[in-house]
C-alpha cells in the first residue's frame, strides 16, 4: 500500500495499491473515531465496520463507494485528525477519496456524471457566457423547482430546489480596467486573484474589496491571464484538467509575486486550493512561491493592520448606525483547513465589531452541495449551522465563502455578506466600491 496523494507517483492510480491503502485508512479511522460528528461519510464507515465485527477487509464495493460519496470536501477533518501529514501514518483522508475520484475516472463514469462535472467545472466559459445573457440566465434559474431548473436538473445535474445566484451584467474586471485610480505611494501591492465566483457572479465583493485596499494605500492590480483555480476539476476527480489549469495560473502568479505583489484571494476554497493543493498536485519553485504569497482577503488585510502600520480607524459608517456592533460570522470549512485563525473576526474587531462565531458546515463544499444527487443530505448537514446561526440572534449574518452564503440565505431567508464588505461599510463605503 502506498499512502500517497501525488498524481505524478506511479502507484496513484494503481487499483490494488488504492484498495489496501483504503483499508489502512479506514481501519485507523475506526479505531480512533475523532471525525464521528464531521461529515456523514465517518459515521457511515463506523457503522459498516462495526457490521462487519470490525473487519475493514469485509467492506463490500457497494459500502466503500458510499463513504466515499459522502465525503464532501469539507477538509474539517484535517482539524481534528491527530495523524495527519507529517505524522509517519501519513492520512489525509480527503485527498484519498479523492484519488478514489480520479481513479473512477479513469475507468470511466456515466454520462449524466460526465455531464454535471463539466457543467460545473468550466467556469470560466460557463461564467462568460451566462455573464453576457445575465437577464435571460437570472430569469430562468431564479425560482428553485421551477420548471426550468428541473429541466437544468434532469440535463446537467445540479439540485432543482438549490438557491442559485444570479450572474452579474458587468464583470469584475471588466469593472476594474475602466477605472483609473492610482494611489500615490502605496504602502504594499496586492494582486486581486477574484476567482470565479466574484469575476462573474459576487462582483461587489471584489469591488469592496479592491475599495478596502485603495482607502488603506494598498495598490490594486489583476493577474492577469489568470483563471478559475480549478477546484471543481479536482473535487470531481479529474486530475488531467485540474494539474493543466493549476500549471497555467502558477506560471501567472508566480509573474505576479516577482513584481512584488501579493496574491489576494477573496473566497477561501480558492485560497485553499493555491496555497496547499498546488504545491501538492503540481509542485516545484513557482507553486511553493506562489502559495508562501497567497492570502485571503481578511488574512490579508489583518496581517497589513499588524506589519504594515496598520489599517485606517475612522469608521464613520459605525457612529451613523449603518453598521451594527455585533454580526454572526459563518466561519467557512475551506478557512478553518487553512489555520490561521479567525483572520474575518480581527478583521471586524478592528472596527469594533462583535462577531459572534459559527463553526458548522453548509453542506456545499465546493460543488457537492450543487449536485441533484446530494441535495437532501447536503440540506441535512447544514442543520446545525442553521440552528446556531438563528441561537445568535442576530439581524446581520456574515461569510467568507459565496456558495456556503447561499446555503445560509436558502436556509434562513436572510443573505449573509462577506466580511469585507461589512468592513467597507463601516468605513463609508458604498456598494460597488464607491465612495
Amino acid at each position: 500500500m502506498t499512502a500517497t496523494y501525488n498524481p505524478a507517483d506511479p502507484k496513484y492510480f494503481d487499483k490494488e495499491d488504492l484498495h489496501a491503502e483504503l483499508d489502512r485508512v479506514f481501519d485507523l479511522c475506526h479505531g480512533c473515531r475523532l471525525c464521528f460528528n464531521l461529515c456523514p461519510s465517518f459515521p457511515t464507515l463506523f457503522d459498516f465496520i462495526d457490521e462487519h465485527d470490525g473487519e475493514v477487509e469485509a467492506l463490500t464495493q457497494k459500502e466503500r463507494d458510499q463513504v466515499v460519496d459522502e465525503c464532501f470536501q469539507c477538509k474539517i477533518c484535517y482539524v481534528k485528525c491527530p495523524y495527519v501529514p507529517p505524522h509517519e501514518w501519513a492520512l489525509d483522508y480527503p485527498r484519498l477519496m479523492m484519488r478514489v475520484h480520479a481513479n473512477r475516472k479513469r475507468e470511466g463514469v456515466s454520462l449524466k456524471t460526465k455531464i454535471t462535472d463539466q457543467a460545473l467545472s468550466r467556469t470560466d466559459l460557463v461564467g462568460a457566457l451566462n455573464s453576457m445573457l445575465a437577464p435571460i440566465v437570472n430569469a430562468s434559474i431564479a425560482t428553485p423547482g421551477s420548471l426550468t431548473r428541473k429541466a437544468i436538473s434532469a440535463t446537467v445535474g445540479i439540485a432543482s430546489k438549490r438557491l442559485l445566484p444570479p450572474y452579474a451584467r458587468i464583470r469584475f474586471s471588466t469593472w476594474f480596467k475602466r477605472r483609473n485610480n492610482k494611489i500615490e505611494n502605496p504602502s504594499a501591492q496586492a494582486s486581486i486573484f477574484a476567482t470565479c465566483f466574484v469575476e462573474y457572479m459576487a462582483t461587489p465583493i471584489g469591488q469592496d474589496l479592491v475599495a478596502v485596499c485603495e482607502k488603506n494605500t494598498i495598490e490594486c492590480s489583476l493577474p492577469e491571464g489568470a483563471k478559475c483555480c480549478g477546484a471543481p476539476w479536482l473535487h470531481s476527480g479529474n486530475v488531467d484538467e485540474f494539474t493543466k489549469a493549476a500549471k497555467e495560473n502558477i506560471a501567472v502568479l508566480a509573474k505576479t509575486v516577482r513584481e512584488g505583489k501579493d496574491i489576494v484571494v477573496p473566497q477561501p476554497t480558492c485560497s485553499y486550493v493555491i496555497k496547499k493543493d498546488y504545491p501538492l498536485y503540481v509542485g516545484g519553485e513557482d507553486a511553493n512561491l506562489v502559495s508562501e504569497h497567497t492570502f485571503d482577503a481578511a488574512e490579508y488585510l489583518v496581517r497589513h493592520h499588524n506589519e504594515k502600520g496598520g489599517l485606517k480607524t475612522e469608521f464613520p459608517g459605525r457612529s451613523d448606525g449603518s453598521v451594527p456592533d455585533a454580526v454572526t460570522y459563518h466561519v467557512p470549512c475551506h478557512l478553518q483547513a487553512q489555520n490561521i485563525g479567525f483572520k474575518s473576526r480581527d478583521l471586524l474587531k478592528v472596527a469594533d465589531i462583535r462577531c459572534d462565531l459559527v463553526q458548522r458546515c453548509s453542506g456545499i463544499d465546493g460543488t457537492w452541495g450543487l449536485r441533484e444527487d446530494n441535495y437532501e443530505m447536503a440540506r441535512k448537514v447544514a442543520r446545525p449551522m442553521v440552528r446556531d446561526i438563528q441561537a445568535a440572534g442576530n439581524e446581520v449574518i456574515c461569510g467568507d465563502c459565496s456558495l456556503a452564503n447561499g446555503a445560509i440565505e436558502e436556509e434562513t431567508g436572510t443573505k449573509p455578506v462577506h466580511p469585507v464588505q461589512i468592513l467597507a461599510r463601516a468605513y463609508g463605503i458604498k456598494e460597488g466600491g464607491n465612495t
